[in-house]
């Protein structure tokens, strides 16, 4: 994949309003982090987000920021990361926060933020973007993310392509979660439309990290999933909220889909609705265990491993520019 220039330069990313410096009022220590030796140990909690690096990045045009917090006692909330969304040039899909990692083995914990400040579990795309970061100045192929979903192993194919595996659905119906038990989830009674000819109906549910509703159709493209998207999101079915994905299933290893993310909206691709659907078409007989699947900003390539049964997504990252959070930003901000 053709790399952009890389652009090295600071960023007004959030204004100096006293409303959002109002909603910047959300650094302190994580839990998870203990006080450490040297000058991080002495950091305040305003000044420990001061010239922070992140990367702006896609996955098959996923919006992807990725900010190092590690060595650092910062912690973004909920309102910082919605103010990160609303900066000129940082809209994003998922905002990907590394820390330092709590677990022996891993490489860092990572929180996944959506752009309306609501947290995720799993991202495919963003994981791709957080290994590069990870592995593109040293001689390492193979790293482990760890997050609240779970622990992702991360393999570098290519200088752009990664392998996430994201380990094994989970397709159980307190597992999704939905909010009542069902007989069977590859097809549950959710339905969108006149009940006599509805729209979009019987979904099957897979959660792949996050909660996902997949319904099969005839064409992605005959449905305005502007609409039924955050309606179904919302579905009282799903207590969570969920994602939500039209599925075309034109070969036994072809997928076409389209993504409505919870928290996000319509996006370009979707990593963990790629696996999903493919799960979902799998269990259904659709497809095989091994599919292309495309979505609007290119293709994912997703094995359902029957060896170990974990799911495998492989696709490219982009790096569009590189930058630093300025001070400046938090003018006014309390300490």
């Amino acid at each position: 994949m053709p790399r952009r220039q890389t652009q090295l330069k600071t960023l007004t990313v959030l204004s100096g309003e006293s409303s959002t410096a109002a909603a910047l009022q959300i650094l302190r220590r994580p839990a998870y982090l203990p006080a450490t030796a040297g000058a991080a140990a002495h950091e305040s909690p305003m000044n420990a987000l001061f010239h922070r690096r992140f990367a702006r990045m896609n996955g098959l045009g996923n919006e992807i920021i990725v900010l190092d917090l590690r060595g650092s006692i910062a912690e973004v909330s909920s309102a910082a990361a919605r103010a990160i969304d609303r900066a000129p040039g940082l809209h994003y899909d998922q905002l990907m926060v590394m820390h330092d990692a709590k677990t022996a083995g891993t490489d860092a914990f990572v929180l996944i933020f959506n752009n309306d400040g609501s947290q995720s579990g799993s991202c495919g795309n963003g994981a791709r973007c957080v290994a590069h970061m990870l592995m593109r100045d040293g001689p390492r192929d193979q790293l482990r993310i760890e997050t609240v979903a779970g622990t992702l192993e991360c393999r570098k194919l290519g200088e752009w392509t990664y392998c996430v595996d994201m380990g094994p659905p989970r397709l159980a119906w307190n597992e999704i979660p939905l909010r009542e038990p069902v007989p069977d989830t590859r097809a549950i009674d959710v339905s969108i439309g006149p009940a006599e000819a509805p729209i979009l109906q019987a979904p099957a549910v897979v959660n792949m990290g996050n909660p996902h509703a997949v319904f099969f159709v005839a064409d992605v493209a005959a449905h305005d999933l502007h609409v039924l998207g955050p309606v179904l999101e919302r579905h009282p079915m799903f207590p969570e909220k969920a994602n939500i994905s039209l599925a075309q299933v034109v070969a036994r290893d072809h997928i076409i889909l389209r993504v409505w993310e919870r928290g996000v909206g319509i996006t370009k691709a979707c990593g963990s609705a790629a696996c999903a659907a493919l799960v979902a078409a799998a269990r259904r007989g659709l497809s095989d265990h091994r599919a292309r699947v495309t979505l609007p900003g290119g293709d994912l390539f997703i094995d359902w491993r029957e060896s170990d049964d974990h799911v495998l997504m492989t696709g490219p990252v982009e790096l569009e520019f590189e930058s630093t959070l300025d001070p400046a930003n938090f003018a006014g901000g309390a300490a």
